[in-house]
C-alpha cells in the first residue's frame, strides 16, 4: 500500500512541476530598470552583457593558480541602471560565477573607493555591579 501511494504522490508531484520548469526566453535587449534588470540579467551571458553594454569599466578575474582559469569575475559599469524614479546608480556591479551573473550591486559611488562601516561612538558608560 505504502509503495503504491507513494509512486502516485511521485507520478502526480513530478507531473505539477514539469510545467513549471519552462524557462521564458531572454529579450533581446536587457533591461535597464532596476527590478527588471535583476529579475533577467542572469539569462544573458558575458557575450551578450558586452555586447549591449560595452567593456566594463572595471574587471577583476579570480583564477585558479595551477591552470590560469577564470572561474569568477567581478565587473562594474557605470550609469547603466536606473531606480524605479528614472535616476541614474553611478555604478553597476556584476558577480559572475563562469559565464553567469549571480549578484548584482547597485552603488550611489565610482566603486574604486573602500567603504568602511565603523559603529556608531558609544559613550562610555560605568557599570554598576551590585555590592556584596
Amino acid at each position: 500500500m505504502r509503495a503504491l501511494f507513494l509512486t502516485l504522490f511521485l507520478a502526480f508531484s513530478s507531473a505539477a512541476f514539469a510545467g513549471n520548469t519552462e524557462e521564458i526566453p531572454p529579450a533581446s535587449e536587457i533591461p535597464t530598470v532596476e527590478q527588471e534588470f535583476v529579475a533577467a540579467i542572469n539569462q544573458y551571458d558575458k557575450a551578450k552583457i558586452i555586447e549591449q553594454f560595452g567593456e566594463p569599466a572595471q574587471k577583476e578575474d579570480m583564477k585558479i593558480a595551477s591552470s590560469g582559469e577564470v572561474i569568477a569575475s567581478i565587473w562594474q559599469y557605470h550609469f547603466i541602471n536606473t531606480d524605479p524614479d528614472g535616476a541614474y546608480y553611478e555604478t553597476t556591479e556584476l558577480d559572475f560565477i563562469g559565464e553567469k551573473v549571480v549578484m548584482v550591486v547597485f552603488m550611489n559611488h565610482d566603486g574604486k573607493e573602500k567603504v568602511s562601516v565603523e559603529p556608531p561612538g558609544t559613550e562610555e558608560i560605568e557599570e554598576v555591579l551590585p555590592q556584596m
